[in-house]
């Protein structure tokens, strides 16, 4: 019994990490794609459901697409109508996700597992690897399934599990709880629901008690988002609440039905496993199709009892922070460039914050929010000249040229990301009063693209900020080109804005000056964040030193 148990618990620890490692490869490799896709789903709240599937499915985690979501609403980025909308859909999304991965797929273990490994191994770029591990992921889930399956075998004749099922069929509610329980403890609904129809499948239990287990995985799945939204901001917090009411209340008053429809469960097709696996389907569209007209009445109904603390009442966290340029690095070199490293690093966080809600400003005109954006201006303004005295007064004669180059970018970094917060104040709030004071709003199409090109801007923020940390040559080789990316996409913007005017859109006639210079302040911010990589690349020996073509002589 001892090692059948340890065979169980290895093979769901090895699912988890599989799941995990399928997440964290997407991510990597497709974050910036990700969350551009992301912004357009304030389309509506069948294009969020779509988008929050389609996201799900990629990343085989709903929680992933749950803690986008909440990071776009505490930025203003995502009405709480359309993040709620997109959380449901992500629940229907990981749905589908563990129906496929429950199919018998034994065929393609050892083709996913050579190929995962070729491309992971053997790949050039970082992409590529991550694709590699990616694929790796998706072989180990199958093959922690195996596990499982082998694991519980010698349990189908077992007393011990007899008095178990012979308890939970009388107890659904014990089932329900402990199913909960283990997912908000594991942060993964699919693995969870996987096991459980595992189980099903291999004749371990069932259907009326893997129906209990499928619906307390369910509401698990929706505690994860709401823990992980305690404590932060309330847009985010009203997200998670909505999900709970929706899908957590669902599945207790499933739960309550099912006692009076058990009659009707084996009329499904297939084994306990797919039974399982087609009811939790079926309960994560019912909840889909319920909540979407749902989403907009329950959001305001929320945004009415989940107030945010008054600002009284609110600590104002860089009042009491110490600065962590450390005076007393005698005359080390390391040291000091180390506490300038995370100066700058909180300097890029405040500029983060400021450039975040500037999109949704644009649209709403938010006075709280400018007003936030606004005070952050000048600890920025600080940031910058703080970082510069203390690098100023280091010696440099005494340092290494590595050590003399490292200070040189902190405080040319430094002053670039100054130069960002001042054309998201003195620029972007500008183009927000005079849409406020002019009474206008960009056409659709203009919107779409100026929602575009901030999530590709604050993508690259994140990017930028991976490189400044590690100098990694592949990561800064990818900020340069999305840097070009912006430059292109720029171009594409004011080209369609141009063909909108000589089709006579008056809209876009209205706002053509204000679209214009909006475009290009996201742009100049992008360029300025992306600096960071330039000098990285430039150190060794990445960068031609004109892009203009050589003309013989």
């Amino acid at each position: 019994m001892y090692f059948i148990i340890v065979h169980l618990v290895a093979a769901i620890v090895l699912l988890l990490w599989a799941v995990r490692m399928v997440r964290t490869a997407v991510e990597r490799a497709y974050s910036a794609q990700l969350k551009r896709t992301l912004a357009r789903a304030e389309r509506s709240a069948f294009s969020a459901a779509l988008v929050g599937a389609a996201m799900a499915i990629a990343l085989q985690s709903s929680t992933a697409v749950a803690t986008l979501a909440s990071g776009f609403a505490s930025g203003g980025l995502l009405a709480g109508a359309t993040g709620l909308a997109l959380v449901l859909g992500a629940y229907f999304g990981s749905a589908i996700v563990a129906s496929i991965l429950s199919f018998d797929l034994s065929l393609l273990l050892a083709p996913l597992i050579i190929i995962g490994g070729t491309l992971f191994l053997r790949g050039s770029s970082r992409r590529t690897k991550q694709l590699g591990r990616m694929i790796l992921g998706v072989a180990f889930v199958l093959l922690s399934l195996e596990m499982v399956s082998e694991a519980t075998t010698p349990w189908r004749d077992s007393d011990i599990l007899e008095v178990a099922v012979s308890y939970l069929r009388g107890d659904p509610w014990t089932g329900f709880l402990v199913a909960a329980a283990v997912t908000w403890l594991s942060y993964s609904s699919v693995a969870s629901v996987l096991v459980i129809i595992t189980f099903g499948a291999a004749g371990i239990i069932p259907l009326e008690i893997a129906a209990s287990l499928v619906l307390g995985a369910n509401l698990g799945g929706t505690l994860i988002a709401f823990g992980m939204t305690r404590g932060g901001d309330v847009r985010a917090r009203r997200i998670a609440i909505g999900a709970v009411m929706l899908r957590g209340g669902g599945a207790l008053a499933c739960l309550i039905l099912l006692q009076f429809l058990l009659p009707l469960l084996p009329v499904l097709p297939g084994n306990v496993g797919q039974q399982a696996s087609l009811l939790h389907i079926a309960f994560n569209l019912a909840i889909l199709v319920i909540g979407l007209p749902l989403a907009a009445p329950l959001t305001h109904l929320l945004g009415r009892m989940v107030r945010e603390a008054p600002a009284s009442e609110t600590a104002d966290v860089t009042r009491f922070r110490q600065t962590a340029l450390a005076n007393e690095h005698q005359g080390n070199v390391d040291v000091a460039l180390a506490s300038a490293m995370r100066e700058l690093l909180r300097m890029s966080e405040l500029v983060e914050v400021m450039l975040q809600p500037a999109i949704e400003i644009l649209r709403t005109d938010d006075k709280a929010a400018i007003r936030r954006v606004k005070a952050l201006e000048p600890e920025v303004d600080r940031s910058n000249s703080s970082i510069k005295l203390f690098l100023a007064q280091l010696d440099w004669e005494s340092m290494e040229n590595d050590q003399a180059r490292r200070a040189s970018d902190l405080s040319n970094y430094a002053v670039s990301l100054e130069q960002a917060a001042d054309i998201i104040v003195r620029q972007l709030l500008r183009v927000a009063d005079q849409l406020q004071e002019r009474r206008l709003t960009f056409s659709s199409a203009g919107w779409g693209e100026l929602i575009d090109l901030h999530a590709r801007v604050m993508s690259n923020l994140q990017l930028a900020l991976n490189v400044l940390v590690s100098e990694d040559v592949d990561s800064a080789r990818q900020l340069v080109a999305e840097k070009d990316a912006v430059g292109v996409l720029e171009r594409k913007s004011m080209g369609d804005h141009f063909s909108r005017l000589r089709s006579g859109n008056p809209n876009s006639f209205e706002t053509s000056e204000l679209h214009l210079e909006t475009v290009r302040s996201l742009r100049r911010v992008n360029s300025l964040i992306c600096g960071i990589a330039y000098a990285i690349l430039s150190e060794r020996g990445e960068l031609l030193n004109s892009r203009l073509v050589r003309h013989p002589l």
